[in-house]
């Protein structure tokens, strides 16, 4: 194996445990965030705006869990803060678009459209946290000083 072969390796495993320990982070804050969709939604708020306020406090409670445990990113809390406003707002769209696909296209019920846009989102935010967010450049791996 050559030194190349064995840094692809360790890119690929280095990967998979990240995905892992976000999918622990992830699971902790929507069962929470889920559980609470329903409570509020059963006492009468209305699912979009159930999904908004809950999508915006789980948003800021995973900002910490995946900057320290998934990602173990180094770089500055400001920008890495800033694009992960951005990412979840493209999170949030897509959220959104699920609810009007899932619930005003197909008539499902909203439950089913935020269970369904949980793991849709999830998808689209591990690669835009690993790729945009927490990226390891040669100046957070402290390569660049």
């Amino acid at each position: 194996m050559t030194a190349m072969d064995a840094a692809a390796t360790a890119g690929r495993f280095g990967s998979f445990k990240q995905l892992i320990r976000y999918g622990l982070v992830g699971l902790a804050v929507n069962l929470i965030g889920y559980a609470l969709y329903l409570l509020v939604t059963f006492l009468g708020v209305p699912p979009r705006l159930a999904m908004t306020v809950l999508y915006a406090l789980g948003a800021a409670a995973g900002f910490w869990g995946n900057k320290r445990l998934t990602f173990r990113h180094r770089g500055g809390v400001a920008s890495s803060a800033a694009r992960y406003v951005l990412a979840h707002g493209v999170g949030y769209l897509i959220n959104l678009a699920v609810f009007g696909i899932v619930i005003d296209k197909l008539g499902y019920p909203h439950q089913w459209a935020q269970a369904i846009g949980v793991f849709v989102v999830a998808g689209y935010l591990f690669l835009a946290f690993k790729f945009f967010v927490f990226r390891q450049d040669a100046f957070t791996r402290g390569e660049g000083r």
